[in-house]
């Protein structure tokens, strides 16, 4: 079968679906909506649809970006818009049932929102018109809460896998040019040009070649690419594809951790899809291009963000990193040419072959194109996965997209980047979102956005953070190893009360020392939550030391029975 037969299939499928004579009703099932109950949801709508002999579809979805309401419910009736309910439970699922599926009357008090469709009830927001979701532009969150991530037809409905088809009809080098002219930047925080790690590994000598892609995002607060996994795997590994023929590999590796059971069954079962439809294997849709994909489950680590230190751990060494020259891109996995990117950016190449690389540049800035997922978590009222323009300014997120501070308390600081990102005080609020900007500030882009409330110590903050990263440490260089060690040493001495004068000047001369001394990039930012709490809230640490007082409340000053202190490894 053609690629363009297949599609056509799905299509007919899709529509099929959207405009058939049955209810549709889909429930929100990624890990945010199962946590919430979504799967006793379900089994209540199954069991009431059953008792009442109503024929309907029921089908799980991924998540849509509104965590906070989950578990969500949408029901679309025969030629009526699909109307989207939040925070539902077992309990409301008869008066559901009954009111709108049997009487066809919506329980629009209960509704987020209502689905693209003909026409609106009076009250009801169209549901993309929602204040969370209203400044977001969804470009690698496409499809995520759309359609089922299980269901490859309806990936290939949505101009699935139309990207990779046109690739094939390209020379690699071209497909390399039109990630060039996109200006993607890998999105795993460094900002590195996608196309030119693609280029080198095409341009490096060798018939064995790689791609992976890096789905552990090591940082505890992130959720990205795990939300990508479970709502759209189809996405993440249509981009490997499209790399894979531009540089010219035949093997793919997708890392994931293996405590998200989810997120690795629905990538399992994409590529099993992929294998059976013959989108994986020998000499793909007639082109003489073959391509393989293995799914590995390892332990994950903060350490992995470093490219070869993740290849280690795929080879079955420890994740530690190795000095450059050279890269992986010339010598990589098995000491062969190997691309390396997250699930965000794969997922962005693939969006670039399917809609063109001016239509992605018509997101963000000069500098940093395209959008750029977030987990927004923390002191607000909204949280979830949120996917903004590259550009857009920080409080946006915080009031635009978050709704503000929760419980009426007042804004303190917002922290980008995840352990090795950065704290910014209500001055930066009006900073933009790109990989220049945070930099400047002392924060990463990262993947996570979390923001503090008034009643949040930075002191605590920084001290946590570099409790993480100092533990994460492969230990392969001194001054990381041992430097991280003595600097949380010194914290946890400031937020028991046994903080001394000239500690701040000792803090900087170790954050100094350790990232000067660092291979990788745990290493070289490590020290950016403490100097910027330094920076940014240096009254905070002197009363932590002068007055022996934590102003939010939160240290155990004086008491001997605090953190217990770091061991030197």
């Amino acid at each position: 079968m053609t690629f363009e037969e297949m599609r056509g299939q799905a299509v007919l499928e899709w529509e099929a679906l959207k405009y058939g004579k049955v209810p549709i009703i889909r429930v929100g099932a990624a890990s945010c909506g199962v946590a919430a109950g979504a799967e006793a949801v379900l089994a209540a709508i199954e069991s009431e649809l059953a008792r009442r002999g109503i024929e309907a579809v029921v089908s799980r979805v991924g998540c849509i970006g509104l965590c906070y309401a989950e578990p969500i419910v949408d029901v679309t009736m025969p030629g009526q818009p699909g109307v989207s309910y939040g925070n539902v439970t077992a309990e409301m699922v008869p008066r559901i049932v009954w009111d709108h599926v049997i009487n066809g009357d919506p329980c629009l008090d209960l509704a987020l929102g209502m689905i693209r469709g003909n026409g609106h009830p009076a009250g009801a927001p169209e549901l993309f018109d929602i204040p969370m979701l209203r400044p977001q532009s969804r470009v690698v969150l496409r499809n995520c809460g759309i359609i089922d991530p299980e269901n490859m037809q309806h990936y290939l409905a949505n101009f699935g896998y139309s990207g990779f088809a046109r690739a094939l009809t390209l020379m690699p080098e071209e497909v390399v040019d039109e990630v060039a002219r996109a200006r993607l930047r890998g999105r795993e925080g460094l900002g590195f040009p996608t196309a030119e790690k693609l280029e080198a590994c095409r341009a490096a000598p060798g018939e064995k070649k790689y791609v992976i892609c890096n789905a552990d995002e090591g940082d505890p607060g992130s959720f990205v690419n795990r939300t990508l996994l479970e709502s759209d795997p189809h996405s993440v590994v249509e981009g490997m594809l499209i790399g894979a023929y531009a540089v010219g590999a035949s093997e793919g590796y997708i890392y994931c951790r293996s405590d998200q059971a989810l997120a690795v069954q629905r990538l399992r079962v994409a590529v099993q899809q992929m294998e059976e439809r013959g989108l994986l294997g020998r000499d793909i849709f007639g082109s003489g291009f073959g391509f393989d994909v293995r799914v590995v489950e390892g332990a994950g680590g903060l350490v992995c963000l470093d490219d070869t230190a993740l290849i280690a751990r795929l080879e079955g060494r420890r994740a530690m990193p190795k000095g450059y020259p050279p890269g992986p891109a010339v010598s990589g996995l098995w000491g062969r040419p190997t691309v390396v990117n997250n699930a965000e950016t794969w997922t962005n190449v693939a969006v670039i072959l399917q809609r063109g690389s001016g239509w992605f540049r018509r997101y963000g800035t000069e500098a940093s194109k395209g959008t750029k997922v977030f987990s927004l978590a923390g002191k607000v009222n909204r949280i979830g996965p949120i996917e903004v323009r590259l550009g857009t300014i920080l409080s946006e997120v915080v009031y635009g997209i978050g709704g503000g501070i929760a419980n009426g308390k007042r804004f303190k600081a917002v922290h980008v980047g995840g352990p090795l990102g950065g704290c910014l005080p209500s001055d930066f609020l009006n900073t933009p979102i790109d990989y220049e900007a945070m930099a400047a500030a002392g924060a990463m882009l990262g993947s996570s956005i979390i923001v503090l409330d008034e009643e949040t110590c930075t002191l605590d903050l920084a001290r946590n953070l570099l409790a993480f990263t100092q533990s994460e440490s492969c230990g392969k260089c001194v001054p990381c190893r041992v430097g991280t060690t003595h600097m949380l040493r010194v914290l946890e001495g400031i937020t028991r009360g046994q903080g001394k004068p000239d500690d701040i000047g000792q803090l900087q001369k170790l954050a100094q020392t350790v990232r000067d001394g660092s291979l990788c990039p745990l290493g070289q930012n490590a020290p950016n939550p403490v100097l910027t709490t330094m920076l940014y809230f240096r009254d905070e640490y002197e009363a932590h030391i002068n007055e022996k007082r934590c102003p939010a409340g939160v240290c155990l000053m004086g008491v001997s029975g605090g953190p217990a202190p770091a061991r030197l490894r």
